[in-house]
């Protein structure tokens, strides 16, 4: 089916490995791409039609739109995301003088949390940036991956998937100050151990999770702190600083989303300069941090990704686990030592379904680069 189109593009999933729900409170998060992601195949049309078809989706069909009339549709379900990047684009000012019959298809397990949207808006970008000669850089595409999921879908996400996702480089993670877009490739060097992603199989669907709830927690949070301090963010404070200003917060729940943030911003930073002098077991220990947090303070983890990581911290081959993505189901990472990996998969596996009643599915993933053309 794929035979006859002109090109071929790839856009990565990504992990993040640690700095959860701190992207829209100006914080830093550490993700990086991973091999798994999304595959577009593109060929050109002699007319304005733009037509979707994904592999994975198979029994929706083709989804046909005109470049001159293209609006979100509930009934397009996954069709939106790609659309929304042409919407972006078109509404900049830039034209496309000829449509184009779109084929995806994705390695990502669906609804897993991690961040199989972003990969169909970054692949999407990317291919029309090259295809149409729009001249953008790799950030501007994450940027407008990025409007396209909160403007034309509807979800309120931050910045750091479609980054990570475009600007992806290979056994590299991506330090990102979600404020400024500053960013550093810090090597992501494991040596006897791997990342190993344990995804959940509870679907999450985050423009209907709680996540926009969550968000609105810290924004309203930043609002009553402003009376005393003079910030842009959340994360423009430390811990000590937050303490002090307690007394503006007085929603005990919305004083704990707030102290997450504050607090997984400087377990963040200190996680990706003890990756650079190689201390993995410094490293494995704020990644259990950061769940503990994302449990306690955020409460985003549930009872599936709880028994997971749980279950991961129990095994002798665990240097650190917790949840990745926006939680609420999806999936959790554990970098494990090489010698126990198949027994750490058996184990955890085994204690996921007696206490859940279902399966988890374990991938060991390598580190990938962003999304370009396969020539």
């Amino acid at each position: 089916m794929t035979t006859d189109f002109d090109r071929q593009f790839f856009a990565p999933g990504r992990i993040n490995l640690i700095g959860e729900h701190i992207d829209y409170s100006g914080g830093h998060v550490f993700p990086c791409a991973i091999t798994y992601g999304t595959t577009l195949w593109i060929k050109k049309r002699d007319d304005k039609t733009l037509r979707f078809f994904s592999k994975n989706f198979e029994e929706q069909g083709t989804i046909e739109v005109s470049l001159d009339s293209i609006e979100y549709d509930k009934a397009d379900d996954w069709a939106n995301y790609p659309k929304g990047v042409f919407r972006m684009l078109l509404d900049r000012g830039y034209h496309f003088d000829y449509g184009l019959d779109l084929v995806y298809e994705g390695n990502i397990p669906n609804g897993a949390g991690l961040s199989s949207s972003a990969s169909i808006e970054v692949v999407t970008g990317a291919m029309l940036n090259e295809v149409y000669s729009l001249g953008l850089s790799m950030v501007d595409i994450a940027l407008i991956s990025q409007k396209a999921e909160n403007e034309f879908v509807g979800v309120n996400c931050g910045i750091m998937d479609q980054f990570a996702v475009a600007m992806g480089k290979e056994d590299n993670a991506i330090l990102l100050n979600t404020n400024t877009l500053e960013y550093e490739y810090i090597p992501v060097v494991l040596e006897d151990a791997s990342i190993v992603i344990m995804n959940t199989n509870k679907r999450r669907g985050l423009a209907d999770s709680q996540y926009n709830l969550r968000r609105a927690q810290c924004e309203k949070a930043l609002e009553l702190l402003q009376q005393e301090k003079n910030i842009n963010y959340l994360c423009d404070l430390s811990v000590d600083e937050l303490e002090s200003l307690k007394h503006l917060i007085t929603d005990e729940e919305m004083y704990r989303r707030a102290y997450h943030a504050v607090s997984e911003n400087e377990r963040t930073l200190k996680a990706s300069k003890v990756l650079q002098e190689n201390d993995l077991v410094a490293f494995g220990k704020l990644m259990n941090e950061s769940h503990v947090s994302l449990r306690d303070d955020y409460e985003v983890t549930g009872i599936e990704l709880d028994t997971l990581v749980e279950a991961a911290w129990n095994h002798p081959g665990t240097i650190g686990a917790r949840v990745t993505g926006a939680g609420f189901g999806g999936c959790a990472i554990a970098i494990v030592e090489n010698d126990h990996l198949n027994h750490f998969i058996e184990v955890v596996s085994q204690k996921y379904e007696k206490t859940i009643g279902y399966p988890a599915d374990f991938y060991v993933a390598s580190v990938g680069k962003g999304a370009h053309e396969v020539k």
